[in-house]
Formats: structure tokens, C-alpha cells, sequence
């Protein structure tokens, strides 16, 4: 198979599909690679280094996604890139359709075989292509939230952990998953209060077990939510429910009694976040204020630590990448489980249930798909 890799252009994101060690190793399995000329420039990779390990260079992206019958990408397509979707392409990438009709329309209208990191689902139930990223987002969520606490960035003026006889900042992590997880441990070394709330109690549970007495863990109800929102100086948000659109958590009616402030960082953005105002930002311009309330909502987080989020990406996805290498995916059905629940479209049909739910749209089993197309 022929695989390509081009340069992101969705703002200020310097990640890349594929590393040099992941070309290397899609070659030594039989396959040609081709990259489009600096796309590892943001990740610190030159086009020596992609071609020492036995990628072709070329200097469009227009050719790169012409002549590659699977891209690999980090980001979804925006709408620019509409029109290089054909027939059969296979597109592996993050995709977050269910907060994005117009790119699942041009999916479809273009009957794209499109599987999405995020709804790659191992055996044991956990989503090892979002993983890593969700492990970066939720230590970046700390670091910008601690930022723009400070006063010269709009925020109330504190330091996340205080000083002996100060008042340590109270940070609120919504979501005990990988992201609150992640989060949670860089807060608590950090020396914050910190408070967990989440519906899940086993992930309750093995939090409070594993930093003991050093966080409150509560479930999360609405009585528990407003409190915990009174107090709060820091706000993480990283609730996610896969493939599907992220639930209004915090809702327009709760500012009022919100601290003016104090910082939200909306971690699922990428699935329409968790507020009932979130909007998409940017490295560039990454937060705005309601009621008084920073909101920080950059839809690429790990792009700004491009490097470190490039190789764990690629430690991920690349074991995925070689098993729809290997088979094109020409017997949908005949695919490991963990793929099946992958694939979002495929040759104008969509293929999973939460997008298709978010979306109003008909969809299709994987196992109800035509083999050897």
C-alpha cells in the first residue's frame, strides 16, 4: 500500500502523522511512504530524516494526497483539504465527527473509508489511540489553567498551591478518565485542593486509593456540581462519552454564583465541550471571558508540546496503522474488533452509532458491509 503523510495547516498545530521510526517501520513491512516536504519541521523531524528511513519526499500536499491510497494524519481535514476526498481513500486520523457535520457530509459525499483514533476500542474496553493524547491534554489542562490564574493573564491571582499559610487554589477536575487522571496527578503535585467528581464510581474509587487523603472525591449530581462550581478557582473539564457529542455540564445558569476569575479549561472541546458557551480557540488567541469567567478551549491542546505528543501519538496508532495497511480494508467485517469500532465511514455509508445519533443520520453495522469491494 501507498501511504501518505502531509503537513498540518489547522491552526498552530505542529504535530505530525508519522514519525521517521513509524515510516521505517510501514516500509520494512512492504509498503511505500510518501511525505509531503516539511511536515516534520514542528516536530523537530527534517525531510533527511524521512528519507533515511525510506519515505519519498515530494513538495505538494495536492501530490501526497493523489498518490497515496491511505493518509495518515493527526488532525481531521478542514475544509480546504474537502478537495483532495476520492473514492476508497482511506483517511486514519483523529476525526470527532459528532461535532462536525460538514466534514462527516464530505466523508460521505466522497465515500472516504475514514477510521477516527478516538473511536478505536481495544479489548479491554479503553481507547489506546486517544490515550496518549488525552494523557498530554490533561497535564497541559494544569499548566495553561495555572497560567492564566495569574493576574497579568485576566485570572483572580493565584498560585495553584499556595505558600505556607496562604489559601492553595481549589481546582475542580470533572471526569476521572484518563484526562482527570492525568490532571488530577499534576494538581496533586502541585499541592492544590482538589476535588474529582465523575458517575463512575470504580474510577472514583481507584483515584481516592490512589492519592489517599490528598483529594475529595464526590459523584457527580447536580447538587455536587454546584458546590464544587461555587468554589472552584480552577475548573477542569474532561468528561468524554466516545464518538458522541460531549454533554452541557456547565450550564449559563451556574455563572452567576461562579467565581469571577477563575479559569475554565474544557478539555472535550473537540466534542463540543462541556459548557453551554465553549467555543473552539487556538494557541494563537486561546481564551475569551463570560461572566467574568476565563474559558480555555483550544481544540489542539497537545499541539503545543509537538515532539513529545508526536512519539507517543505514533507509539499508539501505529500498530492500527499496519493491520488496515495490510488488509486495505477491502472485508470491513472480517477486521479486529478494535478496528470495526474505528471506522466511521465507509464508501458513503456511516458506520458508528454515536456520531450517527448525534448527527440525526442513518448509519450502518461494520459486520452489514460488502466484503472485498
Amino acid at each position: 500500500m501507498i501511504i501518505g503523510c502531509v503537513k498540518e495547516i489547522k491552526n498552530n498545530e505542529y504535530r505530525v502523522g508519522l514519525t521517521p521510526q513509524a515510516v521505517r517501520e510501514y516500509c520494512r513491512a512492504g509498503h511505500q511512504v510518501i511525505i509531503q516536504s516539511g511536515c516534520g519541521v514542528g516536530s523537530s523531524f527534517s525531510d533527511d530524516d524521512y528519507q533515511d528511513a525510506g519515505a519519498r519526499v515530494l513538495e505538494s500536499p495536492q501530490a501526497v494526497w493523489k498518490q497515496s491510497q491511505m493518509i495518515v494524519k493527526v488532525k481531521e481535514p478542514i475544509a480546504s483539504e474537502y478537495q483532495y476526498l476520492r473514492p476508497g481513500l482511506i483517511l486514519y486520523t483523529y476525526l470527532h465527527l459528532a461535532a462536525d457535520e460538514n466534514l462527516t457530509a464530505a466523508l460521505l459525499k466522497n465515500k472516504v473509508i475514514a477510521v477516527a483514533y478516538e473511536t478505536i476500542v481495544d479489548s479491554d474496553g479503553s481507547l489506546p489511540c486517544l490515550k496518549p493524547m488525552s494523557q498530554v491534554a490533561g497535564r497541559l489542562a494544569v499548566l495553561e489553567g495555572a497560567k492564566y490564574l495569574l493576574k497579568p493573564y485576566g485570572g483572580i491571582g493565584l498560585l495553584i498551591g499556595g505558600v505556607p499559610g496562604v489559601q492553595k487554589a481549589n481546582c475542580l477536575v470533572l471526569g476521572a478518565g484518563v484526562v482527570g487522571e492525568n490532571a488530577t496527578g499534576y494538581l496533586v503535585g502541585l499541592d492544590a485542593k482538589v476535588t474529582v467528581l465523575d458517575i463512575n464510581n470504580n474510577r472514583l474509587e481507584y483515584l481516592e486509593h490512589l492519592y489517599h487523603n490528598k483529594i475529595t472525591t464526590l459523584y457527580n449530581n447536580e447538587q455536587n456540581l454546584i458546590q464544587a462550581l461555587k468554589e472552584a478557582d480552577l475548573i477542569i473539564s474532561s468528561v468524554l462519552l466516545p464518538g458522541s457529542k460531549a454533554p452541557k455540564l456547565i450550564k449559563k445558569a451556574y455563572y452567576p454564583f461562579m467565581k469571577k476569575g477563575s479559569v475554565i479549561v474544557d478539555v472535550a472541546i473537540d466534542q463540543g465541550g462541556t459548557t453551554e458557551v465553549s467555543r473552539p480557540t487556538t494557541h494563537q488567541d486561546p481564551v475569551f471571558t463570560y461572566e467574568g469567567i476565563i474559558h480555555y478551549c483550544v481544540a489542539n491542546m497537545p499541539g503545543a508540546v509537538s515532539l513529545t505528543a508526536t512519539q507517543a501519538l505514533n507509539n499508539a496508532t501505529l500498530k492500527y496503522g499496519l493491520l488496515i495497511a495490510a488488509s486495505g480494508l477491502k472485508s470491513p467485517s472480517k477486521a479486529c474488533s478494535a478496528l470495526k469500532k474505528g471506522l466511521n465511514t465507509y464508501l458513503g455509508q456511516l458506520t458508528n452509532q454515536a456520531v450517527a445519533e448525534a448527527l440525526n443520520l442513518a448509519w450502518v453495522e461494520v459486520d452489514e458491509l460488502p466484503s472485498d469491494n
